[in-house]
């Protein structure tokens, strides 16, 4: 950056400056416990892409795993309002309730003061009513433990990895509302499960094709206060 606004931390690392915008919390809340989970921004996202959402999910006790699965944003470009998530997805009956966030690369003009920095074509980088979060971890090196067929010769595939739950992560849920390829035409959908008791992250795919390859990431982050 030749001018303008910088902040590092003690470690030296870029924090904020007027050039380049971080990812900031621009909705938040505790997640619609219905069949089909309808959640609602306070105002509107005005971005062409949907914002990146974020999900927690409530550990039952009593050795329940929690599920979800089948993101869909609400809304269109320049003008998305919440988003859709449904637990019946990839045969998932049970809905584990939890908190969601949604962010954005840039801030949004909310707050009453503070601070508020814009970019030199007056998009707003960072707004002291919009905390930041950040990308904590990956999942990606699943293993494949078993197929199950239905009636109906709809495959269920099951995948796996190791996974100590940090209750102050959320898990990015955009990329599984997105069908995967399969050997039809229908295509492949995917569903996450979160099983507390042994500790272990749960990948369900389903499809009338059953290719068994499956590399998509899980990502998780965390919300910081500025």
């Amino acid at each position: 950056m030749s001018y303008g606004l910088q902040f590092t931390n003690t470690s030296g690392t870029v924090v904020l400056d007027s050039e380049l915008a971080r990812m900031c919390v621009i909705a938040s809340g505790p997640l619609a416990a219905n069949v089909q989970s309808e959640n609602y921004f306070p105002i509107a996202v005005t971005t062409q892409e949907p914002p990146l959402i974020f999900v927690r999910l409530n550990n039952p006790g009593n050795g329940l795993v929690g599920r979800i699965g089948g993101f869909a944003p609400i809304g269109s470009p320049g003008n998305w309002t919440g988003f859709v998530v449904a637990p019946g997805y990839v045969g998932i009956q049970q809905f584990a309730p939890g908190d969601w966030f949604a962010c954005q690369f840039g801030g949004q003009q909310v707050a009453q003061f503070g601070m508020r920095l814009w970019d030199g074509t007056g998009n707003v980088l960072f707004d002291s009513g919009t905390p930041a979060a950040r990308f904590t971890r990956s999942a990606q090196n699943w293993t494949y433990a078993k197929s199950v067929q239905s009636e109906t010769t709809y495959y269920f595939n099951y995948y796996t990895i190791d996974f100590a739950f940090d209750n102050t992560e959320f898990q990015m849920i955009n990329q599984f509302g997105m069908k995967l390829i399969s050997a039809d035409n229908v295509g492949r959908t995917i569903g996450s499960w979160w099983d507390w008791p042994a500790n272990r992250l749960w990948a369900v795919t389903g499809a009338f094709g059953n290719p068994f390859d499956f590399h998509l990431p899980a990502l998780f982050a965390k919300r910081f206060v500025n």
